[in-house]
């Protein structure tokens, strides 16, 4: 056997079979149109390979299951870590191999299967068994989010409305969320996944990670599976000083230190709560909280990033605040996503918020217009742009190649792949039928039987599930042709991060439609824009199985019952959470050094509140302070035009076309609830690793990179939920200069003079 290189898109080395089955001959009018797909995807088959394995249940529903709890648990923590699918394509290896070497290979019979016999251990542990335990262990999050979108509604009627919602209510609105997306793409999946040029790109990377780990590991000193285990032993260890023992070290603003009496220096110098100049950490929490590992990035991306973070929030931002003092600026925290009045004070919601769970307007117009933080205002602008600059970019860039692609994708040959899957049974178009019928009838229920909790009227259903499948087809094209899907899902990956992206349309129809009503607007927007987000990310997984030839129907059962139990899961936990920490999400409640601020779902709270409880013309229309805000579609929509123009004028610039306007708009999209501090450790870290390392050290990043990720992200994760059962539970906190947070104090207060708040002093 060969050696082999993990592959990415954009590579172009060829990769050697792992396998070498009995299967068709390739002839060359065969092979994929698409040159990628020709060097990561293996032309071979072995349909003779188990998958309906003891070993993939088992370790299928213990990931999905572990993923599920962990993920959920850590979406209520100020440094939320997501464990990404990635761990568990890595650590089910050696588990899968160990499985295989210790069960017993006997034989049996079950009762009602006639003659055929089945074994607990059915031969090696081999690549498909474990595609399938990857794909079970992320069915229950849009491609990779954590948990299920749906949960972040259940938290803030609970834990900032102080409301109430049943079980019930709860996990039937989780449910069919996240099933309704799954119906969307088994309608679609004949039009976007079997077509050889809808090759989606972002499946090709986890192609080549699977092949590389199920090659032979010898001739090095060290497996995969070694080094794994001892980067997640230190990583465990590790975690118990920023975690526990020392937490300041999670976010090093030393720029406060320096200047403990200056506001302004401190607003410029934290990692948390200001501009995070200088600011750095040694927690991987922080570091991979809400953008994901950087080392899993690349670094075209890491640059593009790099490049709009410095403009939004090292020029714009001081511009706006200093320079300008734009909306009143410095009578409010330079960076926070709390809501305030107009003298500073923060908002109090509660008090305009009726018996009917609607909006007191009385209320409202005694305690006045809420006011954001600059960076807060400045955020919902720049969304506004990105979202204009997204469809205006891929038109003028890709609309053309998305046409003829799409157009050729019913003219063309069946590439080999599609061939190959050929020999298994497809999905019979009834059982998608079926599952969109009943999870339709069942949202309707809940809307009509249990409106008083959900708020939405059913024909509110009907229109986002309108809106959603008009949108998936596109957006399903795009991303399988362009490799464009951080621009339309930069805000469905983490947690129930709500800063502007195309989920803007639904809030926005929403609060225009049926304004005064919070939970209507965000289960509106989470049955429009998230089952959409879902069905995408399911059809992303289709094709993964597509070029792993994993059999369809396998691929369906292990999708629907991922997607259940994981939702499931979410919502016990959340609920335990949420009924068992005191004051859990009330930042200004909980002990200085508690956890439970739950950053992603304070954003989620104040997106209902401004989207739907108090709506859009009461903020950004006639009645608000921030109509001015809506000029950032018209610019947003206006410069990849700029930036196409330019390229025509002057083709032999080929530094030109590389200007991507959504992502350099879109940068800061997780912010809030990330803050400076998130940013800056994933830029430095991920240049380390995917620029550095990558150059100049490529075998070992090649053999290395994605494991250590891995382990990163599982010390952490088992060493967070030990200290929460052991002294977390009990309330059993360290009180020193440690673990006294950044000691960036100041940070929070304003900055015009004669403003007193909270304490801060009077400049």
């Amino acid at each position: 056997m060969g050696s082999l290189e993990i592959q990415t898109p954009h590579t172009s080395s060829r990769l050697t079979d792992l396998e070498k089955p009995t299967t068709d001959a390739v002839e060359d009018d065969d092979v994929s149109p698409i040159e990628e797909v020709r060097l990561t995807v293996a032309n071979t088959d072995d349909p003779t390979l188990p998958v309906w394995t003891f070993r993939m249940w088992f370790l299928g529903l213990i990931s999905c299951s572990l993923l599920a709890f962990l993920n959920q648990f850590f979406s209520y923590r100020t440094e939320p870590l997501i464990i990404s699918q990635i761990t568990v394509q890595i650590a089910s290896l050696p588990i899968g191999r160990s499985m295989a070497a210790v069960l017993p290979k006997t034989k049996f019979k079950i009762p009602g299967f006639g003659s055929r016999t089945f074994s607990l251990n059915p031969g090696p542990f081999n690549i498909k068994e474990h595609v399938l335990i990857s794909i079970f262990a992320n069915a229950g999050s849009a491609f990779g989010s954590g948990s299920a979108y749906a949960v972040g509604i259940v938290t803030i009627i609970k834990a900032f409305y102080g409301r109430s919602i049943s079980f019930l209510a709860g996990w039937l609105l989780i449910t069919t969320t996240q099933v309704l997306g799954y119906g969307w793409a088994g309608l679609l999946r004949k039009y976007v996944v079997e077509p050889a040029l809808m090759w989606w790109p972002g499946t090709l990377v986890q192609v080549s990670l699977f092949r590389a780990l199920h090659e032979k590991d010898d001739g090095h000193r060290m497996t995969r599976a070694k080094f794994f285990v001892i980067a997640l032993a230190c990583s465990f260890v590790w975690y118990l000083f920023p975690g526990y023992l020392f937490t300041t070290l999670s976010s090093i603003s030393w720029v406060c230190w320096v200047f403990p009496k200056s506001v302004t220096a401190q607003q410029l110098g934290s990692g948390m709560r200001g501009l995070g100049l200088g600011a750095v950490t040694l927690d991987w929490s922080v570091v991979a909280s809400f953008l994901f590992s950087p080392l899993i990035s690349p670094f075209f991306a890491i640059a593009n990033v790099l490049v709009g973070y410095v403009f939004i929030i090292y020029v714009a931002m001081p511009l706006a605040y200093w320079g300008l003092d734009l909306y009143g600026a410095r009578k409010f925290p330079i960076f926070s996503s709390h809501l305030f009045t107009a003298e500073g004070h923060k908002y109090n919601i509660t008090a305009i918020v009726n018996n009917k769970f609607q909006l007191d307007i009385p209320n409202y117009e005694q305690q006045g217009r809420i006011h954001l933080s600059m960076f807060f205002a400045l955020t919902y602008g720049f969304g506004f742009a990105t979202i204009a600059a997204t469809l205006t970019h891929v038109a003028f860039f890709y609309g053309r190649e998305i046409l003829q692609k799409y157009r050729a994708s019913y003219k063309g040959k069946e590439d080999i792949h599609t061939k190959l899957m050929k020999r298994y049974k497809d999905i019979p178009s009834w059982w998608f039928y079926l599952l969109l019928g009943v999870t339709l009838i069942v949202a309707l229920a809940l809307c009509i039987f249990l409106n008083d909790q959900v708020q939405m009227p059913w024909w509110g259903l009907i229109f986002a599930s309108a809106m959603a499948f008009v949108f998936t087809l596109p957006i399903s094209i795009i991303t399988a042709t362009t490799n464009q899907l951080n621009l339309f899902f930069i805000n469905a990956l983490p947690l129930h991060i709500q800063t502007p992206g195309l989920n803007i349309i639904t809030e926005y129809v929403m609060g225009v439609i049926l304004p005064g009503r919070p939970i209507a607007n965000v289960c509106f927007k989470t049955y429009g824009y998230m089952s959409m987000a879902q069905a995408v990310s399911f059809l992303n997984d289709f094709k993964l199985g597509h070029y792993m030839k994993i059999p369809p129907r396998s691929m369906f059962l292990v999708q629907f019952i991922g997607t259940v139990l994981a939702g499931t899961i979410n919502l016990a936990v959340a609920w335990w959470l949420l009924n068992s920490i005191a004051n859990i999400c009330q930042d200004d409640l909980l002990p200085a050094n508690s956890p439970w601020t739950c950053p992603g779902d304070r954003v989620f709270f104040d997106a209902s509140v401004i989207w739907g409880l108090v709506g859009p013309k009461r903020i950004f229309g006639t009645l608000g302070n921030y109509q001015a805000m809506n000029w950032f579609f018209l610019g947003g929509a206006l410069g990849p035009v700029i930036v196409w123009l330019l390229h025509k004028s002057f083709p032999k610039q080929s530094w030109i076309p590389l200007i991507n306007l959504p992502v350099l708009l879109g940068a800061t999209a997780y912010m809030p609830p990330a803050t400076p501090v998130n940013y800056n450790a994933w830029i430095i870290v991920g240049t380390i690793f995917n620029f550095f390392i990558f150059r100049y050290k490529k075998t070992w990043w090649q053999r290395y990179n994605y494991v250590l990720s891995a382990a990163l992200d599982a010390g952490v994760a088992f060493m967070a939920v030990l200290l929460y059962f052991s002294v977390g539970i009990e309330d059993r906190n360290l009180n020193w200069w440690g673990t006294n947070g950044e000691h960036c104090e100041l940070a929070t207060c304003p900055t015009a003079k004669g403003i007193m708040v909270d304490g801060c002093p009077v400049n």
